[in-house]
């Protein structure tokens, strides 16, 4: 179980990744050497998993996401996994995610125009293995994107 500082070093680090030990430390009100064996114990643990990089796709010229809501034929066997293997090796897929219903994947798609959007739509997208329905939903608007837990 988490107790009070792992939380308090949780939310700092969360606020904050980019923070040095000895500042995320201070932040902490701890020693640097207990909060390296505070972080070591909740990467441990599973609780971090890492820490990384957020990038800002429009800034590299990826103006355009899209969503795409994927049903597989469900009839064959590896469906999923003959999908996925694909999928995995389309460097604009930056996501991807299974539901229980009607739609089956959810791909996050990202291009740097309309064009060239088209081109990975017709050329990668629709020739994954096993897709029997594809429904694409443009982002207009990012309007909450906030992956901090309430700790």
């Amino acid at each position: 179980m988490l107790d009070d500082l792992d939380r308090r070093i949780l939310r700092q680090w969360q606020a904050d990744p980019s923070l040095s030990p000895s500042e995320l430390a201070q932040k902490c009100g701890v020693s640097m050497a207990k909060l390296a064996r505070r972080q070591g114990r909740l990467q441990d643990a599973g609780i971090v998993k890492g820490v990384q990089a957020e990038i800002d796709w429009t800034a590299l010229g990826y103006s355009v996401e899209v969503s795409l809501r994927v049903t597989l034929d469900k009839t064959v066997g590896r469906a999923f996994e003959d999908f996925f293997d694909a999928a995995r090796l389309v460097p604009e897929v930056i996501e991807m995610q299974t539901f229980l219903g009607r739609v089956d994947v959810r791909l996050s798609v990202i291009a740097r125009d309309m064009g060239h959007y088209q081109h990975i739509y017709r050329d990668r997208i629709l020739t994954l293995p096993g897709i029997t329905d594809i429904e694409a939903l443009m982002q207009v608007a990012l309007i909450k994107s906030n992956e901090s837990l309430p700790l």
